[in-house]
C-alpha cells in the first residue's frame, strides 16, 4: 500500500510540475513584450536562484562546496536553464504559447531516444516505446491538423524550441547523476550558475538599466520565476530520481491537454471527439511512461 501511494504522490507532482511549466510558455510570451529575452531569462534564473538560497538558508543546510558539484551544476545549468531558457525566449518573440508548448512536449522522445542509444541508464522497454508513441499520438489528436499550420513559416524560431528540447531531454539524464542530494541543492545550484552567465550577458546586450517593462511583462517575470522555475525545480529535480528521465519527462505531454482543460473551465472552449481521444492516449502514455514494472516474486 505504501509503494501504491507513493507512486500517486509522484504522479501528482508531475502534474503540478506540468500545469507550472505549462504555465511558464505564457508568462515568457507576455514577459518578452516588453523585456528583451536575454534579460528575461537573467533575471529569472536571478530570482529563482535567489529564492532557493534563502530556502536552503532557512532550513538551516549550505549547498556543496567541492569544486566537482559547481561544475556539475554549472553543466546542468547550460542544460537545463542557460540555453533552452533562451532560446525559447527569443523564440517567442515570434512564435505562439501554444505552438510553443506543442513542440516543446516531445522531449520525452528525445530522452527515450538519448537514453537508448548513448547512455542505458534506464531500461527501454516496450511499455515505454508505447508511453512515447502514445503521448505525441494524443498531442496529435487534441491539437489538429488545424493547429499546426504554423509549422514552417518560421523555422528558426521553431528549430531554436526544438534544440530546447533536447537540452531538457539531456538535463533530464544528467539530472539523475544528483542522486543523494536534497533535490533542492541542484535546483538552487544550478540556477546560481546559470544567473552567473546571464546577468552579465544581459548587461551587454541589452543595458537593461535603461529598459522601461510594463507592469504585465514584470508581473509575468514574477510568476515565471518564482513558481514555473523554483519550484519546478524543486519537483522536477525529485521526480528525475523517483520517476527516471524519461518518467519525468512525461510531464512534456502533460502540458496540452493542461491548457486544453483550462480553455474548457474558464474560456468557454470545447473539445472534439478526436480530442477527447487524445487526452486518453496522452493519459495512457503517461501511465506507461510512469508506472513501474512489476517485479517477479
Amino acid at each position: 500500500m505504501t509503494g501504491t501511494t507513493n507512486r500517486a504522490g509522484e504522479l501528482v507532482l508531475l502534474l503540478a510540475l506540468s500545469t507550472l511549466w505549462g504555465a511558464s510558455y505564457t508568462f515568457i510570451k507576455i514577459g518578452v513584450e516588453t523585456i528583451p529575452p536575454v534579460t528575461l531569462i537573467a533575471a529569472r534564473t536571478l530570482i529563482a536562484g535567489s529564492i532557493l538560497l534563502a530556502i536552503i538558508r532557512w532550513r538551516g543546510l549550505s549547498l556543496p562546496r567541492d569544486q566537482q558539484s559547481w561544475g556539475r551544476f554549472l553543466f546542468q545549468a547550460c542544460l537545463n536553464s542557460v540555453i533552452p531558457f533562451t532560446l525559447i525566449a527569443w523564440a517567442q518573440q515570434t512564435t505562439d504559447a501554444g505552438l510553443a508548448t506543442i513542440l516543446n512536449s516531445t522531449s520525452p522522445i528525445f530522452a527515450f531516444l538519448l537514453t537508448a542509444l548513448m547512455t542505458r541508464h534506464e531500461s527501454v522497454t516496450g511499455r515505454k516505446l508505447f508511453g512515447v508513441v502514445a503521448g505525441l499520438l494524443g498531442i496529435c489528436l487534441i491539437v489538429g491538423v488545424g493547429a499546426l499550420d504554423g509549422i514552417g513559416h518560421q523555422l528558426w524560431p521553431q528549430l531554436a524550441i526544438v534544440a530546447a528540447t533536447i537540452c531538457y531531454a539531456g538535463a533530464a539524464i544528467f539530472g539523475k547523476s544528483f542522486k543523494g542530494l536534497d533535490p533542492v541543492m541542484p535546483a538552487a545550484g544550478s540556477l546560481i550558475c546559470g544567473a552567473a552567465i546571464l546577468v552579465p550577458a544581459s548587461m551587454v546586450i541589452d543595458q537593461p538599466w535603461a529598459l522601461a517593462p510594463t507592469a504585465s511583462s514584470v508581473l509575468a517575470l514574477l510568476a515565471l520565476s518564482a513558481f514555473s522555475t523554483a519550484l519546478a525545480f524543486v519537483i522536477y529535480f525529485r521526480l528525475v530520481q523517483t520517476l527516471g528521465s524519461v518518467g519525468t519527462t512525461a510531464q512534456a505531454y502533460l502540458r496540452v491537454p493542461i491548457g486544453v482543460a483550462i480553455g474548457v473551465m474558464f474560456l468557454g472552449e470545447t473539445l472534439t471527439a478526436a480530442a477527447w481521444v487524445g487526452l486518453a492516449c496522452v493519459i495512457a502514455g503517461v501511465i506507461a511512461m510512469t508506472v513501474p514494472a512489476r517485479k517477479n516474486g
